[in-house]
C-alpha cells in the first residue's frame, strides 16, 4: 500500500512545551481536559497516528497514554480505543457563564407570533427529497452558481406561486434569498442605490424589518392601518412601500379591493416599487385565498416569500418575484451579500415541491392550525369573554382586544409570571394612533401536546 493506515484518524491538536517530550505530552492532554477542549466521552487517536502527527515515538505517546488513565483523565478498553473519563458533571470543571449573565431559560409555553409547529416538520419527507435531489444532481451543481439560486427551484417556485398565489413569475425573475429578511435588505439596498431615500411602512409591523431598511440608509414613513388594509392614500411620495396584503401583520386584516388598486395606481403613477410580504398566504380557513397584489402590476410589485411559517425558519429559503428592471441589480447584491444560497438546500426544496410533497404539508398544517385556531377562540369564548378575537380568518396569530381598563404590559408580565411567552401590540407599533390594549398571539409554535395547557394559562392569565 501506498499509504499506511496510520495517517488516518481523529485530529488532535495539541503544542508541546518544554524538552521533555512525555511530560511535555501528558501537560498538555491534561490542560484540554481540564478546560473541556476535550470533553468526557471524546475519543482520542490512536498512539500510532498521534505519534505520526506529532512527529514523535509511538512509544512515548503509549506510556502517556498509560499514565493518565492511571491518574483517572483517561480510560482505555480493548476495541474502543482510549477516552477521556466520563467524569460526574458536578465534578467536571464548569463552562457556563456566570449567573448573572446566564441566557434566560425558555417559557415553557411561546405564544409569540411568527414560529409555526417545528415538531410538525416533515423530517421524513424532506429527508427522502434531500436523498432524491443529491443523488441526480450533477457535480457541477455543487460548486458556485447563478446568485439568482438554483434554475431548478426557480422553475418549481415559478409554477408554484402562479397556481397557488396567482403570481406571474419567470424563473428568470426569480431570486433565492436567505429568508424575507435578507430579501428584503437585499431590495433596500438596491432602491438605495438607485436614488431612493424614503420607505413607506405600514405603522404595525415586525421591528426587525424596519430595522433592516434604516441600516440601509432609507427613512421610515409609517403609514396608518385602518379595518381595509394599509391606507395608500396616506403614503405620499415614498419612493416604495412594504405591505403585508394578504394578511396584515399583525392586525391580521386583508388589503381591501379598492386599496388594492390604490396601491398598483401609486407604485404606476409615481414609477414607484410596491414590496409584497406574503408571509402566511398559504395559510386560510374563512375566506376565498386573496391572490397576490403582484399579479396586477408585475413591473412595480416584488412578490416575496418564504418557508419560514409553512416549513421551518431554520431553513434560510426565500424568494424575491423581482420587476425585470430590477434583476440585474438584485441578482449583483445577492452575489456581493453571500454569492449565493445552499445549494443543496435549494435542490432538496425544489424535489419537495415537484414530488407534491409541499402541498400535502401546506394542506396538512392548513387543517391542524385551523383546529388550533378554533380551539383557541372556543376557550376564550367560554373561559374570557370579555376578550374580543380578531384577525383569524387566515394565518397563524391572533390579535385578543383587552378591556380598556387593561395595560399589554402587565398582562404580558402576569403571563410571564405563568411560563407564557406572548406579546403586546404595541411591540409593534410605530406611528400608527393610540390602540385599544391588545395581544398578538401565535397559535401555531406549541407542540401539540402542550396546546390544550398553555391556551388554558393563557385564559387564566386574562382573567386575572
Amino acid at each position: 500500500m501506498a499509504e499506511s493506515w496510520a495517517t488516518f484518524g481523529v485530529d488532535l491538536h495539541l503544542e508541546l512545551a518544554g524538552k521533555r517530550v512525555r511530560a511535555g505530552l501528558e501537560t498538555a492532554l491534561r490542560d484540554a481536559v481540564r478546560t473541556g477542549r476535550l470533553r468526557p466521552g471524546s475519543e482520542l487517536p490512536s498512539s500510532r497516528v498521534l505519534a505520526v502527527d506529532l512527529g514523535i515515538a509511538r512509544n512515548t505517546v503509549s506510556e502517556a497514554y498509560a499514565q493518565l488513565v492511571a491518574e483517572g483523565w483517561l480510560t482505555a478498553r480493548r476495541g474502543s480505543g482510549t477516552r477521556v473519563t466520563s467524569r460526574d458533571p458536578a465534578s467536571a470543571p464548569s463552562t457556563s457563564p456566570p449567573s448573572d449573565t446566564a441566557a434566560p431559560s425558555r417559557p415553557r409555553f411561546d405564544l409569540r407570533a411568527g414560529t409555526p409547529d417545528l415538531a410538525s416538520f416533515p423530517r421524513t419527507g424532506w429527508l427522502a427529497a434531500s436523498r432524491r435531489a443529491l443523488h441526480s444532481a450533477p457535480n457541477h451543481a455543487l460548486g458556485y452558481a447563478d446568485p439568482r439560486g438554483s434554475r431548478a427551484l426557480r422553475r418549481a417556485l415559478a409554477e408554484y406561486l402562479a397556481r397557488a398565489r396567482g403570481v406571474q413569475a419567470d424563473p428568470e425573475l426569480i431570486v433565492i434569498c436567505s429568508g424575507f429578511t435578507q430579501g428584503l435588505g437585499l431590495l433596500c439596498r438596491v432602491l438605495r442605490s438607485r436614488g431612493a431615500s424614503r420607505l413607506a411602512v405600514e405603522a404595525y409591523g415586525l421591528p426587525v424589518h424596519r430595522e433592516v431598511a434604516e441600516s440601509t440608509g432609507l427613512a421610515l414613513e409609517p403609514v396608518p392601518v385602518d379595518t381595509d388594509g394599509v391606507m395608500v392614500d396616506r403614503a405620499g411620495d415614498a419612493d416604495a412601500m412594504l405591505v403585508t396584503p394578504a394578511h396584515q401583520f399583525p392586525l391580521g386584516v386583508a388589503l381591501g379591493p379598492d386599496r388594492r388598486h390604490e396601491a398598483v395606481a401609486w407604485a404606476r403613477d409615481g414609477a414607484r416599487l410596491v414590496i409584497e410580504d406574503d408571509y402566511d398566504g398559504e395559510f386560510r380557513y374563512d375566506r376565498q385565498p386573496v391572490g397576490a397584489l403582484q399579479a396586477l402590476a408585475p413591473d412595480h410589485v416584488v412578490y416575496a416569500g418564504s418557508v419560514s411559517k409553512s416549513l421551518a425558519p431554520g431553513l434560510r429559503l426565500g424568494w424575491l418575484v423581482v420587476p425585470p428592471h430590477l434583476i440585474e441589480d438584485v441578482a449583483t447584491a445577492k452575489r456581493l451579500a453571500d454569492v449565493h444560497s445552499s445549494t443543496l438546500d435549494q435542490l432538496a426544496l425544489a424535489e419537495f415541491i415537484t414530488s407534491g410533497a409541499y402541498d400535502h404539508h401546506v394542506r396538512r398544517s392548513r387543517l391542524a392550525y385551523r383546529r388550533r385556531r378554533d380551539r383557541l377562540a372556543g376557550e376564550l369564548q367560554q373561559h374570557a369573554p370579555h376578550v374580543r378575537i380578531t384577525g383569524i380568518a387566515a394565518g397563524l396569530h391572533a390579535l385578543l382586544e383587552l378591556p380598556l381598563d387593561c395595560t399589554e404590559r402587565d398582562v404580558v408580565t402576569r403571563a410571564a409570571r405563568q411560563g407564557i411567552a406572548v406579546e403586546g401590540l404595541e411591540t409593534y407599533n410605530r406611528g400608527q394612533d393610540a390602540h385599544v390594549p391588545a395581544l398578538v398571539v401565535g397559535y401555531s409554535a406549541p407542540a401539540q401536546h402542550a396546546f390544550t395547557g398553555a391556551i388554558a394559562r393563557l385564559c387564566a392569565v386574562l382573567n386575572n
